[in-house]
């Protein structure tokens, strides 16, 4: 019987749905359980023969493009998914899909790419989003029963699978468990790595425009610098951010894989602002021989060598990335470094570690680990 991969959301393509795609390479016989799905999406993170299931909430309205709106019935919406016949379950979760059920016997592997976020950083989330103060209340209840049901179904797992050391320590925290370490995976041979001599002189900011990403922080230092931005992405935060933009910054909208590589390969550097919980973004930047420029904070500390691969600033605000701006010289990296560092993050090492895995487990893996 196929293995069942449960994942929070196929409505938005992101890190969570690239890794989706690559462990499909090792299980494509696997059915992808979820809560709704996108055409465009499904056709642009999953080969075209993979079973997709979504829940109930896929024939309520706007349920597929406005999630939020059914935020409360969200975990009933994986409670209630029937995994009967799987001898394997693996969770891609962020927030509910590690919340299923698995059925007696099954082992569950939670591959977690962070506990509920918005729940457990609740007043650091809220901070960047405009609500109501009444709207702030009634968010703050349903976030303490989140918290609640977050924490008694982490005991449903067999085991956790963190995607970085500042996820399991996030783990080890909130659900008091131990977790194994498998970093997400890039692609590396895709990227095209280019000298510093034939960069072009714009900045990047490559990510989904939503308030948490702090794009706000690159585009306020680059308009004081008065230097080029690009920011490439789509985002319920898009209107806010162009209205902040001066004359130095230009928005793509959403650009294809192809676009994002070449945009990667010309950048002067990669700015990251957000705390991201690894952050996939970086690792291709330097696969494209592109130093980054990150926040010292999350992920961007395990992937990005200071020094080597990139620089840091200490603190969210426009002054300390234009501190960074000012000493950054895409000439002291090296490209070989930047590359060579990328490729500790290959699919293959992922494939190849998620094939021990899951044969650890039982399930005979019968894909190439490439």
């Amino acid at each position: 019987m196929p293995l069942a991969i449960v994942h929070d959301y196929l409505n938005q393509l992101g890190g969570a749905e690239k890794t989706l795609n690559v462990l499909l390479r090792l299980t494509p016989e696997a059915t992808v359980y979820t809560s709704v799905i996108r055409p465009s999406v499904v056709k642009g993170c999953l080969p075209p023969d993979v079973r997709v299931q979504a829940s109930f909430l896929q024939n309520l309205p706007l349920a597929a493009g406005h999630t939020r709106l059914y935020l409360p019935l969200l975990p009933v919406a994986f409670e209630r998914m029937n995994l009967q016949g799987h001898p394997l379950v693996v969770s891609i979760s962020s927030a509910f899909a590690k919340g299923i059920r698995s059925p007696d016997g099954v082992p569950h592997l939670c591959y977690c790419q962070t506990p509920m976020r918005f729940a457990w950083n609740l007043d650091g989330y809220m901070r960047y989003e405009r609500v109501s103060g009444v709207t702030r209340s009634v968010v703050r209840l349903l976030m303490a029963r989140f918290r609640r049901w977050d924490v008694l179904t982490a005991k449903r797992v067999t085991e956790f699978v963190a995607i970085s050391r500042t996820v399991q320590e996030r783990i080890r925290r909130f659900y008091g468990r131990d977790s194994r370490l498998i970093y997400p995976p890039v692609d590396t041979h895709l990227y095209r790595p280019l000298p510093p001599a034939q960069k072009e002189g714009y900045y990047l900011v490559l990510s989904r425009l939503l308030p948490y990403k702090r794009i706000d922080v690159a585009i306020e230092a680059c308009n004081r610098l008065r230097v080029p931005l690009v920011v490439a992405g789509e985002g319920r935060d898009e209107p806010r951010l162009r209205r902040l933009a001066g004359s130095t910054v230009r928005f793509t909208g959403r650009v294809s894989d192809k676009e994002a590589i070449d945009l990667l390969s010309h950048a002067r550097a990669l700015i990251l602002a957000a705390e991201e919980d690894f952050g996939l973004t970086p690792v291709e930047a330097m696969a494209s021989g592109t130093p980054v420029i990150a926040y010292r904070g999350g992920g961007a500390t395990e992937s990005v060598l200071e020094g080597e691969t990139g620089i840091f600033f200490d603190r969210q605000e426009p002054e300390a990335l234009i501190e960074a701006l000012s000493r950054y010289n895409p000439r002291h990296f090296d490209l070989r470094s930047c590359v060579e560092r990328a490729q500790q993050f290959d699919s293959v090492q992922f494939l190849g570690t998620w094939r021990q895995l899951l044969e650890e487990y039982g399930y005979q893996v019968r894909a190439a680990a490439a």
